[in-house]
């Protein structure tokens, strides 16, 4: 039998060989975006469905909810203000959550501990998770510890029909697969493709193919951004299809998004030469996209701008932006820290989550309405909406 190390060497060489295959299918380069949706995705051997320990301190990188409940904490007090506010009437669609992605189910948990004792427990948790083996993880945890509640909690790989609620995407928009692009010694926007040379996988410019790209960096180049020779970055094509279909499946409500990134006017800006696009292991920044296959996670910065914009389009209005620990100031993050017997522990953590050196700054929060309207506390300490 296998060791776990010597079955993940295993996986990763089926995806080398999985990924090979699909470039001499496309003709020898193959977009990054495509690259990226296999390398994290694909059926058995994708980084986030092969099986592999990714969160916490024991695996690749630590979330807001693995680092402590206090976050989840407070979305749950976010989620409880719309949820009260979306009040249906008698024989109307029961108010519900939907997580994308959940991780270890860490977030699920804070989120319904916390709604329980506001006594603002949704009808349904709905988890979307693409990961049979995440979802078990999930499963296991919330029914060990939540097991008068677990039962409201249900899995799906596609979205439902409607919903009305609160949609939490934590996290979520930085492992979504990006387009590649570099602006040429003679000003020419070329895309990046995957190719192989010996069975090395590397980089490879060519003229812009996928369907979308030309238009976005059009629109960068006449925002005064992304136009050096040599400036290579990223641009998410999947986003606002994504964002469209949330807001034909949300009848009413707020999605709340969480994640590292920047304005559009930061995230471009002149010395950002290399774009955001990283890879993490074992809590180590790789500037080697194509090593440790299925193994390693990839990962890009938000244009939260582009999500705004993304939303607007979807028929949302905005709700709000700010840091994340404004976001977690205005959910009262200071009220449960002086309501209980604070350990060491804890107030490290609550440090991690707020300070600007740390997650505090870096991470940022953006909420999106749907036919609902209110001055919602995660953005009423202050609102950034002006620098998207």
């Amino acid at each position: 039998m296998l060791t776990a190390a010597a079955h993940a060497q295993h996986l990763s060489a089926q995806l080398h060989e999985l990924l090979c295959a699909e470039i001499a299918a496309a003709g020898g380069r193959l977009p990054f975006d495509a690259f990226m949706e296999l390398a994290l995705y694909a059926p058995g051997l994708g980084y986030y469905v092969a099986g592999a320990h990714k969160f916490g301190a024991g695996g690749d990188f630590i979330t807001a909810p693995e680092l402590s409940p206090l976050f989840g904490q407070c979305v749950a007090a976010q989620c409880a203000e719309v949820l009260q506010t979306l009040a249906p009437p008698p024989g109307a669609m029961t108010n519900d959550i939907l997580e994308f992605g959940a991780g270890s189910g860490a977030l699920a948990v804070a989120v319904l501990r916390e709604l329980e004792r506001l006594e603002s427990v949704p009808a349904h948790y709905w988890i979307v998770e693409l990961s049979a083996e995440l979802a078990e993880r999930q499963r296991q945890r919330l029914f060990t510890e939540l097991p008068h509640l677990a039962p409201r909690c249900g899995w799906l790989t596609t979205l439902p029909a409607h919903l009305r609620g609160v949609v939490l995407a934590n996290e979520v928009l930085d492992a979504m697969p990006v387009s590649r692009f570099q602006i040429a010694a003679d000003g020419a926007i070329a895309e990046i493709f995957v190719t192989t040379t010996a069975g090395t996988l590397m980089d490879i410019a060519a003229p812009v193919q996928s369907p979308g790209l030309a238009t976005a960096i059009a629109a960068l180049h006449a925002a005064g951004l992304a136009q050096a020779p040599g400036y290579s970055s990223e641009v998410n094509l999947r986003l606002a299809p994504w964002l469209a279909a949330v807001g034909a499946m949300l009848d009413a409500g707020v999605v709340l998004v969480s994640d590292y990134g920047y304005s559009r006017a930061n995230y471009y800006q002149p010395d950002r030469t290399s774009g955001t696009l990283l890879g993490y292991r074992h809590h180590q920044v790789s500037g080697n996209l194509y090593q440790h296959l299925g193994l390693q996670d990839l990962t890009a910065h938000v244009d939260f701008t582009a999500v705004a914009e993304a939303g607007e389009a979807a028929g949302f209005t905005l709700a709000g932006f700010t840091t994340q620990a404004h976001f977690l100031l205005g959910c009262g993050i200071d009220r449960l820290l002086a309501g209980a017997e604070v350990t060491l522990e804890q107030t490290l953590a609550a440090k991690q989550l707020l300070l600007p050196t740390a997650m505090g700054e870096r991470f940022k929060v953006l909420g999106l309405n749907k036919n609902i309207s209110g001055e919602w506390c995660g953005f009423a300490v202050r609102d950034l909406r002006d620098r998207l």
